[in-house]
């Protein structure tokens, strides 16, 4: 069997969020059960020279887009095992981010043609090609629409996983003809029709011949039109070939024991290396260095879809308590401002940086004793996963893959592996907050859950099981 990936991100070249993980890990789970696979990506300026460096070029031609003929570069690496094919255009991807420009449909129709016409041109034409998210979700069309006459590509089997609803890809119908150089046909409402615009997710939704999300949870409240992000209808239409299959996290990559961003290792067995670590993390933050006090975290993007607006509502109590908060990551300005005040008035217990530092995230994981991530919905969510190996313990709103990943802690029977709330309010959280601590201050029970938390298995071999049972069935 061989799978062709496309995507717009992938670790270790570009990341921006969950997306490029899952793209950066699955394929070598699937490599290593046996499964042929390569990646296909466009060749951003943002990828480490390292990498750029490292390519072969390998082919460049031209694609007809509307009236113009634009130039595509193909270039190749090889990398942990795994074949990477990138597409080269200055014009589209030399830019300052990956996307957010005006012309993100016009680009991302580019790439969707390249990896069509890349396909026959390299005979690289695989059994199942795998696309995620609004940027590659025309490809399924394309292939019905556009390369059907590609005797080659006709029989390819069509699969689009959605890391995030509520990014479309919604753009004037005239796209379709300037753009990607066809006529009407798909604009209906079986197709990329979405009121009068043309919906890139909507018709990948339509022409795949298999849609996944990244967890059970979300494929079921997408369907309804509180997390459909108006796209309920149509994937209750296409109800019949929707699943959820749970992300999974790279265990070598996030392990405690060998992770070289730490001050100290530890596994479940070695605690005691945790909490070394955690005061070296407390002097580095100008926190009050005492391993005693509990530590809550969060690692994310600042926006109100991540939950953000409880945490406000509940910091100037919260600072009240024998606690520290440490928060990294960068969003609303609303958010990073009142942050940044709070850590100026609290500065022994609260520390907030804005920026995205990886190796100072994979700290702040080891560091601390509770992660808090109350997001208004979640389709996976990878960082509570990491925090569980790490042994810090989520409070999260119980959603999406939070609801399927973090089990209710039980203090009768010391069961679970995380404090949740299905209420999404300030007070409630709070509330849960509180009874988090109250587990710290009763240490060997807070031990014995921090030593099961870390001994989950959220690694991609079962997921990946279900890609290839997936892929099969297609087949």
């Amino acid at each position: 069997m061989k799978v062709l990936f496309a995507a717009a991100e992938c670790v270790p070249f570009v990341k921006t969020g969950g997306l490029a993980d899952v793209v950066g890990a699955l394929p070598k789970t699937l490599i290593e059960k046996g499964i042929e696979v390569e990646v296909i990506l466009p060749f951003y300026s943002q990828i480490p020279d390292k990498y750029r460096d490292a390519v072969e070029h390998i082919l460049d031609f031209k694609i007809k887009m509307g009236w113009r003929h634009v130039y595509c570069g193909v270039k190749k690496l090889v990398l942990e095992g795994v074949t990477y094919y990138f597409v080269d255009n200055e014009s589209f991807f030399k830019r300052e981010g990956l996307y957010g420009h005006w012309d993100d449909g016009e680009r991302f129709a580019y790439f969707s043609m390249a990896v069509c016409e890349i396909m026959d041109r390299l005979s690289i034409v695989p059994n199942i090609i795998h696309v995620h998210d609004w940027h590659t979700a025309m490809i399924p069309m394309l292939l019905v629409h556009k390369y059907s006459w590609m005797e080659p590509l006709k029989n390819i089997r069509k699969v689009l996983t959605i890391h995030n609803l509520k990014f479309q890809g919604i753009y004037n119908p005239i796209i379709l003809e300037s753009c990607f150089g066809i006529g009407m046909e798909s604009f209906v409402d079986q197709g990329v029709k979405y009121y009068d615009k043309v919906n890139f997710l909507q018709g990948g939704i339509q022409y795949a011949d298999c849609v996944t999300t990244v967890s059970p949870q979300y494929a079921e409240e997408i369907k309804t039109s509180e997390f459909g992000e108006t796209l309920d209808g149509v994937l209750r239409f296409n109800d019949w070939k929707l699943h959820g299959i749970l992300n999974g996290i790279d265990t070598d990559l996030y392990n405690p024991a060998t992770d070289n961003a730490l001050f100290d290792n530890y596994s479940d067995k070695r605690l005691p290396g945790k909490y070394r670590h955690k005061q070296e993390l407390q002097k580095l933050l100008g926190l009050e260095v005492n391993p005693n006090i509990p530590m809550i975290a969060s690692i994310s993007r600042l926006t109100d879809q991540k939950g953000f607006q409880l945490v406000s509502a509940v910091l100037e109590p919260l600072m009240q308590r024998e606690v520290q908060y440490v928060v990294l990551g960068t969003g609303e300005y609303e958010y990073e401002s009142y942050y940044k005040e709070m850590a100026g008035r609290y500065p022994h217990k609260m520390s907030a940086r804005i920026e995205f530092d990886a190796s100072l995230a994979q700290q702040i994981y080891a560091a601390s004793d509770f992660f808090l991530m109350p997001s208004a919905f979640e389709p996976c969510g990878l960082s509570q996963l990491i925090a569980l190996r790490y042994g810090s313990i989520p409070i999260v709103h119980e959603t999406g893959g939070l609801k399927d990943t973090v089990e209710p802690y039980n203090r009768f029977e010391e069961k679970g592996t995380g404090f949740s709330f299905n209420i999404f309010s300030a007070e409630v959280m709070m509330h849960m907050i509180d009874e988090a601590l109250e587990v710290y201050r009763r240490k060997p029970a807070y031990t014995r859950l921090v030593r099961h938390a870390m001994r989950q298995d959220f690694g991609w071999d079962k997921s990946a099981d279900q890609y290839i049972d997936l892929y099969k069935s297609l087949m």
